[in-house]
């Protein structure tokens, strides 16, 4: 049986190429997107409608989030691997970062809603069919910025860092029901939306200081959620999988 996949934020960036990597080895796709219709309408186009929905949802908020997992449900039969890809209005640049003493916990509450509500949202939700199956994957995208700040993105490494203790939590509980919870960290990335603004110059320093003088690109992070989402990944629960190309060694 074909398995199916949701990716929230599946229509552009770092999103875009884990929708085209899964296709491309078989999955169904289910392309979440809040506002780029267009580019999640094109996507199903390019992949087919027998292998791909694209489905509205701001996925911050529960009763959309509920609606899209009913309507994916409907269309593939079951979802099988959830991606928590949406990132929710953050752009990675160095020279318009905020300092400490000029954030709010505003910036902080964003970047929380953003990323930890999200990631919330879609496990309570699509939790109880996997409950009844026995088996199910949850894979949210974090960052190795925490471990290395190369850059204080204060807010946002901050959310993602919580977002590792919550999918570890959710891995203990949820495991007797044959339910794994993973976290694929990629450093960042050369190029999605987000890093557009990073400066040739934060590129360089990341490349000359990873074992292998390179830096992350999208399709790094997109062959590793392709292969958690495999048949292959049946006994890996409760990880950080950090592909930085060595920057970060855990």
């Amino acid at each position: 049986m074909t398995r199916t996949v949701l990716v929230t934020g599946g229509s552009r960036g770092l999103g875009s190429t884990i929708v085209k990597t899964l296709a491309h080895q078989g999955f169904n796709v289910v392309i979440n997107y809040n506002k780029s219709k267009d580019a999640a309408e094109k996507l199903v186009s390019e992949i087919g409608e027998e292998n791909a929905i694209a489905i509205q949802a701001d996925v911050t908020k529960c009763n959309e989030v509920d609606q899209l997992i009913k309507e994916a449900t409907a269309y593939f039969g079951q979802i099988d691997v959830v991606v928590n890809n949406a990132l929710v209005d953050f752009k990675f640049d160095p020279s318009k970062q905020k300092s400490f003493t000029e954030l709010t916990w505003d910036d902080y509450q964003k970047q929380v809603d953003g990323i930890l509500n999200a990631a919330f949202n879609i496990v309570q939700s699509v939790v109880p069919q996997f409950i009844e199956r026995q088996n199910g994957m949850i894979i949210s995208i974090g960052t190795n910025l925490f471990q290395n700040p190369v850059v204080p993105y204060h807010e946002y490494t901050t959310a993602k860092a919580g977002l590792i203790g919550f999918m570890r939590n959710v891995a203990s509980e949820l495991g007797v029901h044959g339910i794994k919870a993973n976290v694929v960290s990629g450093g960042l990335l050369k190029t999605t939306d987000a890093s557009a603004v990073t400066t040739p110059e934060v590129f360089d320093l990341i490349a000359q200081s990873t074992p292998l003088k390179k830096v992350t690109e999208p399709q790094d992070v997109a062959n590793m959620v392709a292969y958690l989402s495999s048949e292959h990944a049946t006994g890996i629960t409760g990880q950080n999988f950090t592909v930085d190309g060595g920057l970060t060694m855990n």
